[in-house]
Protein backbone atom coordinates (compact mmCIF):
# COMPACT_ATOMS: atom_id res chain seq x y z
CA UNK A 1 0.00 0.00 0.00
CA UNK A 2 1.23 3.69 -0.93
CA UNK A 3 0.00 6.22 1.72
CA UNK A 4 0.23 10.07 1.18
CA UNK A 5 -0.08 12.46 3.98
CA UNK A 6 -1.45 15.73 3.21
CA UNK A 7 -2.90 19.19 4.79
CA UNK A 8 -0.38 20.02 7.23
CA UNK A 9 1.20 23.58 7.67
CA UNK A 10 1.10 26.73 9.68
CA UNK A 11 -1.45 27.44 12.83
CA UNK A 12 -1.92 29.57 15.61
CA UNK A 13 -1.48 28.03 19.03
CA UNK A 14 -5.34 27.19 19.32
CA UNK A 15 -6.28 26.74 16.14
CA UNK A 16 -6.97 24.00 14.13
CA UNK A 17 -5.48 21.55 11.48
CA UNK A 18 -7.18 17.99 9.67
CA UNK A 19 -4.64 15.83 7.98
CA UNK A 20 -5.29 13.53 5.70
CA UNK A 21 -3.69 9.85 4.38
CA UNK A 22 -4.68 8.62 1.25
CA UNK A 23 -4.06 5.04 0.52
CA UNK A 24 -3.79 3.49 -2.97
CA UNK A 25 -2.61 0.29 -3.68
CA UNK A 26 -4.84 -2.14 -1.83
CA UNK A 27 -7.95 -2.81 0.29
CA UNK A 28 -7.86 0.22 2.60
CA UNK A 29 -10.25 -1.59 5.26
CA UNK A 30 -7.72 -4.45 5.65
CA UNK A 31 -5.19 -2.38 7.57
CA UNK A 32 -4.81 -0.89 11.09
CA UNK A 33 -3.86 2.82 10.57
CA UNK A 34 -1.48 5.33 12.61
CA UNK A 35 -0.53 8.60 12.85
CA UNK A 36 3.12 9.67 14.36
CA UNK A 37 4.94 12.75 14.86
CA UNK A 38 8.26 13.99 14.91
CA UNK A 39 9.40 17.22 16.56
CA UNK A 40 12.60 18.72 15.75
CA UNK A 41 15.52 17.06 17.64
CA UNK A 42 13.19 14.05 18.98
CA UNK A 43 12.69 10.67 18.67
CA UNK A 44 9.19 9.98 16.39
CA UNK A 45 6.41 9.08 18.81
CA UNK A 46 3.06 7.81 18.42
CA UNK A 47 0.17 10.11 18.20
CA UNK A 48 -2.88 7.68 17.90
CA UNK A 49 -4.20 4.67 15.61
CA UNK A 50 -7.35 3.74 14.67
CA UNK A 51 -7.46 -0.72 13.64
CA UNK A 52 -9.41 -2.15 10.90
CA UNK A 53 -12.02 -2.94 13.56
CA UNK A 54 -12.48 0.54 14.49
CA UNK A 55 -11.41 0.58 17.81
CA UNK A 56 -8.95 3.72 18.50
CA UNK A 57 -5.84 4.90 20.82
CA UNK A 58 -4.58 8.18 21.26
CA UNK A 59 -1.18 9.13 23.52
CA UNK A 60 -1.81 11.07 26.53
CA UNK A 61 -0.38 14.13 24.85
CA UNK A 62 -2.93 14.58 22.62
CA UNK A 63 -6.20 13.05 24.08
CA UNK A 64 -9.35 15.22 24.21
CA UNK A 65 -7.53 17.40 21.38
CA UNK A 66 -6.96 15.31 18.06
CA UNK A 67 -9.75 12.92 16.58
CA UNK A 68 -8.81 10.11 14.17
CA UNK A 69 -11.25 8.96 12.09
CA UNK A 70 -11.11 6.78 8.74
CA UNK A 71 -13.46 6.62 5.58
CA UNK A 72 -12.97 3.44 3.88
CA UNK A 73 -15.08 3.96 0.90
CA UNK A 74 -12.37 7.45 -0.17
CA UNK A 75 -9.16 4.89 1.43
CA UNK A 76 -8.55 7.88 3.60
CA UNK A 77 -7.72 8.83 6.97
CA UNK A 78 -7.67 11.72 8.89
CA UNK A 79 -6.51 13.32 12.02
CA UNK A 80 -8.27 16.21 13.30
CA UNK A 81 -6.27 18.57 15.62
CA UNK A 82 -8.03 20.86 17.60
CA UNK A 83 -6.39 23.14 20.70
CA UNK A 84 -2.88 23.02 19.21
CA UNK A 85 -0.38 23.98 21.28
CA UNK A 86 3.24 24.91 20.34
CA UNK A 87 4.86 21.54 21.22
CA UNK A 88 2.12 19.72 18.82
CA UNK A 89 4.74 21.40 15.81
CA UNK A 90 5.71 18.18 14.51
CA UNK A 91 6.35 16.18 10.97
CA UNK A 92 3.34 14.36 11.48
CA UNK A 93 3.60 10.78 9.42
CA UNK A 94 0.77 7.90 8.56
CA UNK A 95 1.71 4.15 9.04
CA UNK A 96 -0.02 1.18 7.85
CA UNK A 97 -0.17 -2.61 9.05
CA UNK A 98 -1.22 -5.13 7.20
CA UNK A 99 -1.09 -7.47 10.70
CA UNK A 100 -3.27 -7.19 13.36
CA UNK A 101 -1.98 -4.49 15.82
CA UNK A 102 -2.59 -5.47 19.83
CA UNK A 103 -5.02 -2.79 21.80
CA UNK A 104 -2.07 -0.87 23.53
CA UNK A 105 0.94 -1.27 21.16
CA UNK A 106 2.35 2.02 20.08
CA UNK A 107 5.53 0.43 18.55
CA UNK A 108 6.61 2.18 15.11
CA UNK A 109 8.28 -1.59 13.69
CA UNK A 110 4.48 -2.45 13.71
CA UNK A 111 3.59 -0.97 10.92
CA UNK A 112 4.80 -1.75 7.43
CA UNK A 113 4.08 0.56 5.88
CA UNK A 114 4.57 4.57 6.07
CA UNK A 115 3.76 7.91 4.14
CA UNK A 116 6.62 10.78 3.05
CA UNK A 117 5.43 13.16 5.84
CA UNK A 118 3.57 16.58 6.39
CA UNK A 119 4.63 19.18 8.33
CA UNK A 120 2.71 21.25 11.09
CA UNK A 121 3.92 24.35 12.63
CA UNK A 122 2.16 25.62 15.93
CA UNK A 123 3.43 29.26 16.20
CA UNK A 124 2.23 31.93 19.25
Amino acid sequence: VQLQASGGGLVQAGGSLRLSCAASGTSFSNYDMAWFRQAPGKEREFAARIRRSGSILYADSVKGRFTISKDNAKKTMFLQMNSLKLEDTAVYYCAASATTITSTSTRQSAYNYWGQGTQVTVSS
